[in-house]
């Protein structure tokens, strides 16, 4: 894990596929911010009241050679500035307080969800959206809001994409779609039921499948040719989903601009058409 700022990321990322112990142990280990270069793994282990193999363990599924490997991992990340934008919102915060709180956990999403950016998955994304007959969006609830707007950006250059917020309507949407066409599948956890269903056939029926969502080993990353990752760090009150929506939204920004690039000339020009069609209905 050569970039700090990737560090917490892909823990958090990998906890779907550990054991409620295993993501237990791990979750802890990643929120103490006191563990350093010296600290024995005998204290880790009583911390988390486990056994030294179990923290060995849970170090390795996490990706790491072992307990020292994972040690300075984490080390390494918490003298990160990005490891310092996050701080938990007290009863006791004014406004001032919230605010800043707010705006840096959404800074911290958005540098640790760049630093873990794969940008060969970014490229056949684009490619796929720039030469697909058919591209359908499927998102339920916060995803879906992403799904809209992200269609609105794609609309305002000529590219149109249909979302479907409703289990019917996928499956829908899915029986129809095939080898020239993309779904983009959009799932904070990667287990919406829903979602899983229509991308599993779509996928049988040959289209490509994007996947933005927070787990790179879900069982939405599973059935994928793409798997776009955002990430943030839980908070009791904002939560993960709300802080990760900022990076999703600026995830796909970049996606539209990268899709936009592939014909800009015919970007532009739909471009001016659209915001020549809106600016009628704008009062003087």
């Amino acid at each position: 894990m050569g970039d700090p700022k990737a560090v917490a990321a892909q823990i958090r990322m990998k906890l779907p596929s550990l054991t409620p112990l295993e993501g237990k142990v791990a979750s802890d280990i990643l929120a103490r911010k006191d563990i350093d270069a010296a600290t024995p793994l005998r204290e880790v282990a009583e911390k988390s009241d486990v056994s030294d193999a179990m923290v060995v363990k849970v170090a390795k599924k996490l990706g790491f050679a072992g307990f020292r490997e994972f040690r300075q991992g984490l080390v390494d990340y918490y003298n990160s500035d990005t490891a310092a934008l996050h701080s938990e919102i007290s009863e006791q915060d004014g406004s001032g307080e919230i605010v800043q709180k707010v705006f840096r956990t959404a800074m911290q999403a958005l540098e640790e969800t760049f630093a873990i950016l794969d940008l060969a998955a970014f490229d056949r994304a684009v490619d796929y959206l720039h030469r697909a007959k058919q591209r359908d969006f499927y998102g339920l609830g916060g995803s879906a809001q992403i799904a809209r707007d992200v269609a609105h950006k794609f609309l305002r250059i000529g590219i149109r994409a249909s979302v479907f917020d409703d289990a019917h309507m996928m499956m829908m949407s899915a029986a129809l779609l095939g080898p020239d066409d993309v779904v983009v599948a959009f799932s904070h956890s990667g287990t919406t039921a829903s979602v899983l269903d229509a991308v599993d056939l779509a996928r049988r029926n040959g289209a490509r499948i994007i996947a933005v969502t927070n787990y790179a080993e879900s069982p939405l990353a599973g059935l994928v040719d793409v798997v776009l990752c955002s990430t943030a760090q839980n908070s009791p009150l904002l939560g993960e989903n709300a802080t990760a929506r900022i990076a999703q939204l600026n995830l796909l920004d970049a996606l539209f601009v990268a899709t936009a690039q592939r014909d800009r000339a015919t970007a532009d020009q739909n471009l001016d058409r659209t915001m020549r069609a809106v600016q009628s209905k704008r009062r003087q």
